[in-house]
């Protein structure tokens, strides 16, 4: 009877020492779980730089093909305009603000003219 209730005590401890090793312990359920996140985090970021990595082969790909392209660009980034086109800017007014303008030339002072 004895012996009996040895060998229960022990495999009482066993369980309990597996069931911790299973919920708790290194490559448990809870380590799985933020494994399982941290993948899911890096296929998210994956995604995008995916869709990133695809904008910019398109990119390339026009600015190899052709002058459009490159024409777009000259003139969305660098202001360039072509001989013959009459370049206009659209300024709206601030809700009230007097400052002038820092990509305006200047207003020439006439003042001292006769």
């Amino acid at each position: 009877m004895r012996v009996l209730r040895v060998l229960l005590v022990v495999l009482l401890v066993t369980f309990a020492l597996l069931q911790y090793r299973l919920w708790l312990g290194e490559g448990g359920s809870r380590s799985v779980a933020t494994l399982q996140e941290q993948v899911q985090q890096q296929s998210r970021e994956n995604a995008g730089l995916k869709q990133r990595n695809d904008a910019l082969a398109a990119e390339v790909e026009d600015l190899k093909s052709g002058e459009a392209a490159v024409e777009e660009r000259a003139r969305s980034e660098l202001g360039m305009i072509k001989p013959g086109e009459t370049f206009y800017r659209v300024v709206e007014a601030d809700g009230g603000s007097t400052a002038p303008d820092a990509n305006a030339p200047a207003a020439a002072d006439n003042s001292d003219t006769p």
